[in-house]
């Protein structure tokens, strides 16, 4: 399937509305979907006291809790691992003006925070990685419990699963789950071992089981970022990352898994690489946001079966490295398992790596990062040494 959408830009939120048949005060479902002008959130119109941000701000994650939004993110001298990337968590009461709550700083790099708003508390989770900015090396998962304003605990090891990198943590019908990947350390090395996909719930927020029981791990192979909904009838629709490669070849897998068999996943290859994946439902509709490539196909895997897969792999890369991206909001059909795209967020150069919420029927806030809009379209290699901030949009849906 091809992805040869033009670019777009973004013009006044109230355009945007209009060109999709509603203002977003008539609280009527749009005609389609809409994304509306960009808000910078980070760097800070306003710098929280005690927050003091670097060139690059990426990894985030944003949720709602107790009354306020909650915003952990990464900032550091560039995209790349560096033992100068802190995570700060911030909060608001009206996504304008932000209050320091915690600062990680570890010596080393840190970054996929994850915030969990369950039960009446509130958990970060994050991954702790190296510091070689040539590689990517997983040490682990940490976590810290809210504890009042200002106070977040010490971050503790989460020990139960050593070199486990946390994806998407979520609450659906009162149970809290956690997808993330172990093994990380081979995305990057083709003759390594398979990398595995863990799907994890909770009823307090700290103690995890497997989702299945007795079977934690639902994919083994090339797949490693994932995200996954739940459709009426109980079965199960996920995105997976596949960089490393498998069987299945390159780019991403598009899977489902039926009620009865939760643990057995049945994946389609997709050729395109939807890096950073968000996935959710708005009524029947199954929706992704992920990172699109922007050669002539949108294929990350470029069909060079001639090659031996290790050099495949290193070629995909490469080629895939020196392209402009776009992070853009797609349509996920459970059935065929497959995926169409929609509209680009707004993003450019390094982006990509969305999280949501919930603004009402028909309204989502998503907060994402990009190189600067009104700067040179890069490809990612080279806008991955850049500047990068944080942003937040109203995403109307139908």
């Amino acid at each position: 399937m091809r992805s040869n959408s033009p670019l777009v830009s973004f013009p006044p939120a109230a355009l945007l509305l209009s060109l999709s048949g509603c203002g977003a005060e008539d609280g009527i479902a749009p005609l389609g979907p809409a994304v509306a002008a960009p808000i910078q959130v980070v760097p800070f119109a306003a710098t929280p006291e005690g927050v003091e941000t670097q060139q690059a701000n990426n990894n985030l994650d944003v949720v709602a809790h107790e009354g306020r939004y909650f915003l952990a993110f990464r900032t550091a001298p560039n995209h790349f691992a560096s033992d100068k990337a802190e995570l700060y968590v911030v909060s608001s009461t009206d996504q304008a003006r932000w209050t320091l709550e915690t600062r990680v700083a570890l010596g080393t790099d840190v970054r996929e925070p994850r915030l969990l708003s369950y039960g009446g508390a509130l958990y970060l989770y994050f991954a702790v990685l190296g510091k070689d900015p040539t590689k990517f090396e997983p040490q682990g998962t940490m976590f810290a419990v809210y504890e009042g304003p200002g106070r977040f605990s010490e971050p503790s090891w989460w020990e139960d699963q050593p070199g486990f990198i946390p994806w998407r943590l979520k609450v659906i019908d009162g149970v809290a789950y956690m997808i993330g990947y172990e093994g990380g350390e081979n995305i990057y090395q083709p003759d390594g071992e398979p990398i595995r996909v863990k799907w994890l719930k909770s009823r307090d927020g700290l103690a995890w089981e497997p989702v299945v029981p007795g079977q934690p791990t639902v994919q083994i192979g090339g797949g490693s970022e994932t995200d996954f909904v739940f459709q009426d009838d109980g079965s199960v629709i996920a995105v997976t990352r596949n960089e490393a490669g498998d069987e299945l070849g390159w780019g991403s897998k598009i899977c489902r898994a039926e009620p009865e068999r939760l643990g057995d996943w049945e994946c389609k290859s997709d050729k395109r690489k939807y890096d950073s994946p968000l996935v959710f439902r708005r009524g029947e509709e199954i929706y992704l946001i992920g990172r699109r490539n922007l050669n002539e196909t949108g294929n990350y895997d470029l069909d060079m079966d001639e090659l031996p897969p290790a050099q495949q792999a290193q070629k995909y890369l490469v080629e895939y490295s020196f392209e402009p991206k776009r992070c853009s909001l797609w349509k996920v059909d459970p059935d065929a398992l497959s995926v169409s795209f929609v509209l680009d967020l707004p993003s450019r150069g390094d982006t990509c790596f969305a999280s949501a919420l919930d603004a009402g029927e028909h309204e989502m806030t998503v907060y994402n990062y990009t190189s600067p809009l009104d700067g040179e379209d890069l490809d990612w290699f080279r806008a991955q040494g850049g500047p990068t901030i944080i942003y937040r949009t109203t995403l109307s849906l139908p």
